[in-house]
């Protein structure tokens, strides 16, 4: 392109939204609903309405430790919009049960169920609106981009990290976090078209049953080694003083449900354990320990790490996490070159398959299961055998359709001879 022709080119909008419509209320901001006599008129109001229902929940996440729900928004034809603060009652199950047999429409719907549970509120069907977009290949499947990208609507997007623990809420955050079931129907409604034109439609309604049917998520051993920084701890005793100090501080911030960060933050920790001070004075000497917060509790923190020097070898905790799963996949090709040959071929294939239906790799097949099958793959590794294998690992039938075939033909690939390799 020429220089004149380049001077001709407008240009690109910082934000591609710049020019859209604003998204507003077409009825009006409602009361929250928080006394007996609202909630029954909400109960009632949708028990009456049609079609399917948008909910959502607002947590606050960053400030509290519990991950419940303090707000929950719906809206539903005939029914209008509503805010439910949850808190005066403690259960919702009334406003579930007026739902349960209406479809549910959540963006994110994994991140919502557990909070909505909690309160009573359990669906029997849902519509994932940001799942669904991952499924029709949209580069960004959060609910601002894709109420822009698919019904040309501009959201705000201020309050999305808002502590909702606040009592009363502000105004400009109930406006926000009614506009976030404002178009969820009309949403829903157009990404379904799409789907059922890509072929994608029973695709959707498979993982809108998983969803629903997924366990609860199991707790993860060890959680304090998923503490920030972990990588700079270098010794056992080091990482003792880390599990010291996240487990004093977990009981701390569960008891007065604030977030854990917000009592210790994840710096201070590893910086302990990297000084390992040998008193009281010389740890609140440390710069990440002179803030109010961990000044509050800094008996606490001494005693932890104390508690931590004191430790026979025999109960220091190991310098690798527990996990029951193949071996980081860099090692493979010295520990086992078939198993390594093998996943780089199912990762290919997977890959490419991929491509072709306009779909993420990991929502195709789980990473997870491609590393087992290509490390442990079944004893007889036929196209049976690896339907088995990607069913018992939770995939679902258009997804072994897809692919257990190419997985097959993978898990045949054998590592090239060594003097190959040296040519």
């Amino acid at each position: 392109m020429s220089p004149a022709e380049t001077q001709q080119q407008p240009p690109v909008p910082d934000d591609p939204t710049e020019n859209l419509p604003l998204l507003e209320l077409r009825d009006g901001l409602s009361d929250v609903v928080d006394t007996d006599p609202a909630l029954a008129e909400v109960v009632e109001a949708f028990r009456s309405g049609t079609g399917p229902v948008a909910v959502d929940a607002e947590r606050a996440s960053g400030y509290r430790y519990s991950h419940r729900a303090y707000l929950v928004q719906l809206r539903r034809e005939g029914s209008g919009s509503a805010l439910v603060d949850p808190i005066p009652f403690g259960d919702l199950s009334s406003l579930g049960d007026a739902i349960v047999d209406a479809e549910w429409i959540i963006h994110a719907a994994n991140q919502d169920l557990a909070c909505l549970a909690e309160v009573g509120m359990v669906p029997r069907t849902v519509f994932d609106t940001e799942l669904a977009g991952r499924l029709l290949g949209y580069p960004k499947v959060g609910l601002a981009s894709l109420v822009s990208e698919v019904l040309g609507y501009k959201m705000r997007k201020e309050h999305s990290a808002a502590d909702w623990s606040t009592r009363p809420l502000p105004g400009p955050w109930l406006i926000y976090a009614a506009l976030d079931v404002e178009m969820l129907i009309e949403l829903r409604n157009a990404i379904e078209d799409e789907l059922r034109r890509e072929g994608k439609w029973e695709w959707a309604q498979q993982e809108f049953t998983a969803i629903l049917n997924a366990p609860p998520r199991e707790p993860k051993p060890d959680p304090w080694r998923r503490t920030s920084g972990m990588h700079r701890v270098r010794n056992r005793r080091s990482l003792a003083v880390v599990r010291a100090l996240w487990e004093a501080r977990d009981q701390i911030a569960e008891s007065a449900d604030i977030s854990p960060g917000r009592i210790l933050p994840d710096a201070a920790i590893v910086e302990a354990a990297s000084a390992m001070p040998v008193d009281r004075d010389t740890l609140q000497r440390l710069t990440a320990f002179k803030g109010r917060g961990a000044h509050r509790h800094m008996r606490t923190w001494w005693e932890a790490i104390d508690h931590a020097r004191r430790l026979p070898d025999s109960e220091l905790p190991k310098q690798g996490p527990r996990y029951d799963g193949p071996p980081p996949a860099r090692a493979w090709a010295d520990r086992d070159p078939d198993a390594a040959a093998r996943l780089s071929a199912a990762r290919t294939a997977v890959s490419e398959i991929a491509e072709a239906h306009r779909l993420p790799t990991e929502n195709l097949l789980s990473p997870d299961t491609i590393r087992r099958l290509a490390w442990t793959p079944p004893a007889d590794a036929d196209l049976p055998a690896v339907n088995t294998f990607l069913s018992d690992h939770g995939a679902r039938e258009w997804q072994i359709g897809l692919t257990a075939e190419v997985l097959t033909d993978a898990l045949a690939t054998e590592a090239p001879p060594a003097e190959q390799l040296d040519d």
